[in-house]
């Protein structure tokens, strides 16, 4: 099993990084867990990371990019709601990135 140790607390991650419980993800967890992908967080990022939580929060699920990038779209306007904007912020893989991220499960139908 693969852990990640923040401020003293080792938290347990799934196979592919995710978070075991969703109830360990802070915004310092969130850092490290950007700073396991190479990845510093931005402004840009935290306002999709808090999207994503709010969308979890009102669906119980993680989106895949398409239902992601509508969303965002309809929160936040078309100029940051678009797979480009997207993209370059998590690396091409912004569904599982993002929710990974966020502290949240992995997206069910992303590979």
């Amino acid at each position: 099993m693969k852990q990640l140790i923040v401020e003293g607390r080792t938290l347990a991650l799934d196979k592919d990084g995710y978070l075991e419980n969703l109830h360990d993800w802070s915004s310092p967890v969130a850092e490290a867990l950007a700073l396991e992908e190479n990845l510093a967080l931005t402004p840009d990022h935290w306002e999709i990371l808090e999207l994503l939580r709010a969308f979890y929060a009102e669906f119980q699920l993680s989106p895949a990019t398409r239902p992601l990038v509508k969303y965002a779209a309809l929160k936040l306007g078309v100029e940051k709601g678009n797979s480009l904007h997207l993209n370059r912020l998590f690396n091409g893989t912004p569904a599982k990135l993002a929710a990974k991220l966020a502290g949240l499960p992995k997206p069910t139908n992303c590979l």
